[in-house]
């Protein structure tokens, strides 16, 4: 894939929606380096400030409770590659009906978004972004990364995707192709990373442990049990 191309994945877009001037669902402005808090933040944050200087609420418990949902989520997401991992019927399945089965395995993706899954192979390495804005599968992966919102990601995923993975500590042979999948608001994309060696006979459970919120966005490898 030359910089800045994208991979087809045969998905077509609703015609229904709003779309930007180069025909891509967009319906929020994402996070950019010099934003300003909209209407919502705003009001958000003055409420915050009043429940503190209230004591209804301790500075940082709002923080301590978003970053416990955020670790606590990506294991949604890790439960569904160690599953595919070991259970080829659940791959298949998961690979050309994905919507379908992240909602029978109990998580609802966002605005009832679609969802594509793809598979990183010794040939093919698939890194995900969302050159518009931000948008991500939080039901899988729980909220996403400062650097997944930024200007600088979202610019360098498309012109030097292996500078930016190697950054990660992911580095691939040059005969490995990268695939850079454009996420929107009507799409969101959950990656299969390349199974650990050294797993035969672990359990799902085992697997899941390996399984990273970085390594299902594409930009790097799942843990090695060593590192466990």
């Amino acid at each position: 894939m030359s910089k800045g191309e994208f991979y087809d994945t045969g998905w077509r877009p609703n015609d229904d929606v709003h779309r930007d001037e180069d025909g891509r669902p967009h319906d929020h402005p994402g996070v950019q380096e010099d934003a300003v808090l909209g209407v919502r933040a705003s009001r958000a944050l003055a409420m915050h400030e009043l429940l503190v200087e209230k004591g209804v609420i301790n500075d940082g418990e709002v923080d301590e409770a978003i970053s416990r949902w955020s670790e606590r989520v990506p294991s949604n997401g890790a439960t569904l590659v160690a599953k595919a991992w070991s259970d080829p019927e659940f791959r298949t399945r998961l690979l050309e009906h994905p919507k379908e089965t992240v909602v029978e395995s109990g998580f609802v993706p966002e605005h009832n978004a679609d969802i594509i899954v793809l598979e990183n192979t010794s040939q093919v390495q698939h890194m995900v972004v969302c050159t518009l804005c931000s948008c991500y599968p939080t039901a899988l992966l729980g909220p996403p990364p400062d650097w997944y919102k930024s200007f600088s990601y979202r610019s360098r995923a498309v012109t030097e995707p292996r500078k930016v993975m190697s950054e990660f500590g992911l580095e691939l042979e040059h005969d490995v192709e990268v695939r850079v999948v454009d996420s929107n608001s009507e799409l969101r994309f959950l990656v299969i990373p390349r199974r650990p060696e050294g797993t035969e006979g672990w359990s799902e459970a085992q697997l899941a442990t390996l399984v990273t919120r970085d390594s299902m966005i594409g930009v790097a490898a799942p843990l090695t049990p060593g590192r466990v």
